[in-house]
């Protein structure tokens, strides 16, 4: 919705569009009758009116980045609300289609298959670094939009930022909160594969004098997933924000949230028949030509479900938030946040891994025959929790003629990750290949919860951090920060040895099945900075040199430490080290409602775990680099066409240790080299909308895996394209249609570690959404 803004003398709290279109009603038969008089007794009023760009932002919502994003010093793209639902996106995996080169390429590890937003980033798993409103949120969970007013992406390290976390970057979601604006809006979307979904935004003023207001935002969801049968996904969800103070110097901010998914996951389809797959049975006399039929099998249908409908994905969120800001001064303000979120998943799918011994072929010529073992069923019954206290205060300041923009914190944490630990027995019936019944129960298979195989992680932090923006002129000016985390990570967790195999190996003399209970904790202090030089060559853009750290020390992405000697979370290994070195230019052209961007970076991540070769000891040695370039371009080029898109170039290496890819390229996994997005929307004359974009993804290499061969070691490029068309009815009401995947594209957009599973990506789907508003 657009507002009028009078440029002087307006009220803090007045709508004025609406108040000048009243008055202008009341005084129109006035003006009829007393024409003469009114002209020479009524005074000129000129009001103005700015338009909000539909996807350019001007800043960032954390207070850490006190400049305008044309003057920030990284790469940080805000994707705003308006984006996302034009492109119908209800998840924050389809929201960060718009960044170029961020996704879920990664599936999982084996037979384990990922939850929630696993997103890549920079070669990266970014995962864990994931914010809500600039507060750390837990859990593998899959994030709804309904509640969210824009996704904030930077990349590169965030150390001095957000403390321990990714080396490639964050990404944090910002809530919808009470305005001082009665509104209405809702909407309604039913399309293919059963999808259905509808949500409510109400704002209501309750005091505008000590302004008050109140805003409920509702979801309800039952959808299917398209191409994929029998997966679907249930969500309710229910988010409220109380204000007071709005428009004065003290505000307070009340917030709530409860959101609860009932959903079948999804653990892939096999890969079999996909190019590059080949027999996973070894080329050894007598079954060789097994093999030869193996590997020229056909493909499975993509839209197979290869779980049980006894699967399920269950998750309970609840999140409360109080913020208060003061401005002490029209250049001082201060600000304290305090969250408790609570998040608990209950997990199960009856996932797949297509070895030699799961993948049984009786006859070469009849694939009925084939069956596929429902051998490794995934489980996860885990609470996370986190309590926070973030108090900052930004100031500005003039010295000696020098202009200094200053913003310092300190953070009091607890984050805490508790699973319970379950034993299974039986076997689950295996599915038949290329027609698996979903309806084929769970056979001998039980599970039986074991407190004895419970485990739980426990993270204080106490941070500090201060940042400075110091402008010399209208040219020059540094930007600088530096923080300090103190972190202690305790983790107790029991297992069971097993005498032999990829797990735990049983000590000599203790007997298989044997439980042990283990304690290991850590703590250290976490100091990064970062310092940037920004050069103005016009008020409406800017060239900067940037150069940042970040660091993740054992267990901080996982909760989880160890002493093995091959793992980043062994208990006595030192944090991971990230350096970036990035140089871009920022503009904002055409009367600053298009904004262009473009970086050159270089990130080095030390201290990864690496084994010599000589004494077959571990070290960390292990360096990883990831350089490139990225271009982006962001708002209007006319008042009708909106585009946004960006271009990314990566060049990721090993630069000290262990190749990381199945095919044996000296690249990251999971990363694509290239990939390029984009969105337009053009304004036709009575309310029709037309737009469309398109997506590209350069080849996917797959991580290595020493133990399992044989299936495709990389997931090939893909374009996909897009497309929506909107109509105004009337002032109330428009309709919007979206098509995916016009042109049906078939491709790879996740595939897991062994490369024996994979996510299909969406087929043709079409989408039509009613929007209401009042």
């Amino acid at each position: 919705m657009t507002y009028i803004k009078s440029r002087k003398h307006a009220h803090a709290r007045l709508n004025t569009k609406l108040s000048a279109a009243v008055a202008g009603a009341l005084l129109l038969p006035a003006v009829g009758v007393h024409a003469q008089q009114a002209q020479s007794t009524l005074p000129n009023v000129e009001v103005s009116a700015t338009q909000e760009s539909a996807y350019k932002a001007d800043k960032a919502s954390s207070a850490k980045y006190t400049q305008p994003l044309v003057d920030t010093p990284q790469t940080l793209q805000v994707i705003k609300k308006q984006l996302i639902d034009q492109q119908g996106a209800t998840t924050l995996t389809e929201a960060l289609r718009n960044s170029p080169g961020v996704g879920t390429f990664y599936l999982g590890e084996n037979g384990s298959t990922n939850t929630g937003d696993a997103i890549y980033m920079r070669g990266f798993d970014a995962s864990s670094a994931i914010f809500v409103d600039n507060v750390r949120d837990l859990g593998s969970v899959s994030r709804d939009m309904f509640n969210i007013q824009q996704v904030e992406v930077l990349k590169g390290p965030a150390g001095t930022d957000n403390g321990r976390g990714s080396p490639t970057g964050s990404v944090n979601l910002v809530t919808k909160q009470a305005e001082l604006t009665d509104a209405f809006s809702a909407s309604a979307m039913y399309g293919g594969w059963g999808q259905k979904r509808a949500t409510a935004d109400w704002n209501k003023v309750i005091n505008n004098e000590n302004g008050t207001a109140l805003r409920l935002n509702l979801m309800k969801q039952d959808s299917g997933v398209p191409g994929r049968h029998e997966v679907n996904n249930d969500h309710t969800g229910v988010a409220a924000s109380l204000a007071n103070g709005l428009g004065t110097s003290t505000r307070i901010f009340l917030d709530y949230l409860h959101m609860e998914q009932n959903d079948v996951p999804d653990g892939g389809v096999p890969t079999i028949g996909l190019p590059g797959y080949k027999s996973p049975q070894t080329a050894t006399a007598p079954i060789i030509a097994p093999r030869a039929y193996v590997t020229s099998a056909p493909r499975v249908n993509s839209a197979n479900f290869y779980g049980l409908t006894s699967d399920y994905n269950d998750v309970t969120t609840d999140r409360v938030t109080l913020r208060v800001e003061h401005d002490i001064s029209p250049d001082v303000k201060l600000q304290n946040t305090t969250r408790y979120g609570k998040t608990h998943q209950n997990y199960l799918l009856t996932s797949f891994m297509g070895s030699a011994a799961n993948l049984v072929t009786p006859s070469a010529t009849d694939l009925s025959t084939w069956t596929i073992a429902r051998s490794n069923p995934t489980i996860k019954d885990q609470t996370n929790t986190i309590l926070t206290n973030q108090t900052y205060i930004t100031a500005n300041l003039d010295t000696s003629g020098l202009k200094h923009t200053l913003m310092g914190g300190v953070e009091l944490t607890q984050e805490k990750q508790d699973s319970n630990g379950y034993a299974t027995s039986g076997t689950l019936p295996a599915a038949n290949l290329y027609n698996p019944n979903p309806n084929a129960g769970q056979g001998s298979w039980k599970m039986t919860a074991d407190p004895g195989l419970n485990s739980s992680g426990k993270t204080n932090t106490i941070s500090a951090y201060l940042f400075d923006t110091l402008k010399f002129n209208e040219r020059w000016s540094i930007n600088g920060g530096v923080r300090v985390d103190h972190y202690d990570t305790d983790v107790a967790s029991g297992y069971r040895c097993v005498a032999s195999g990829r797990g735990t190996i049983c000590p000599t003399g203790v007997a298989a099945n044997t439980l042990f209970r283990q304690n290991f904790s850590t703590s250290g202090n976490l100091f990064n900075w970062k310092l940037a030089g920004i050069y103005k060559p016009t008020d409406y853009s800017s060239v900067y040199a940037l150069y940042a750290t970040s660091q993740q020390p054992p267990g901080g992405s996982s909760f989880s430490l160890n002493a093995t000697a091959s793992s980043a979370d062994n208990a006595s290994f030192a944090p991971q080290k990230t350096k970036t070195a990035e140089i871009g230019t920022k503009w904002d052209l055409l009367n600053k409602k298009l904004a262009v961007t473009a970086a050159l970076y270089r990130t080095e991540v030390q201290n990864e775990v690496e084994q010599d070769a000589t004494s077959g000891l571990y070290f960390q040695t292990g360096k990883k680099t990831v350089q490139g370039i990225e271009l982006g371009v962001t708002g209007e080029v006319t008042p009708n066409l909106s585009v946004t898109a960006g271009y990314t170039y990566m060049d990721t290496k090993v630069d000290s240790g262990k190749i990381v890819t199945a095919n044996g390229e000296n690249n990251l996994a999971y990363t694509p080299k290239q990939a390029f997005t984009s969105w337009a929307t053009y304004k036709l004359p009575k309310g029709f909308t037309v737009g469309g974009g398109a997506r590209y993804v350069s080849s996917l290499l797959r991580g290595s895996d020493d133990v399992l061969s044989g299936t495709p070691q990389y997931a090939d490029s893909y374009w996909v394209f897009d497309g929506m068309a909107g109509y105004v009815v009337n002032k109330n009401l428009d309709l919007q249609l979206n098509v995916y995947n016009i042109f049906n594209k078939d491709y790879v957009a996740a595939i897991n570690k062994s490369g024996y599973r994979y996510t299909p990506g969406t087929p043709r789907t079409v989408t039509l959404t009613a929007n209401i508003k009042f």
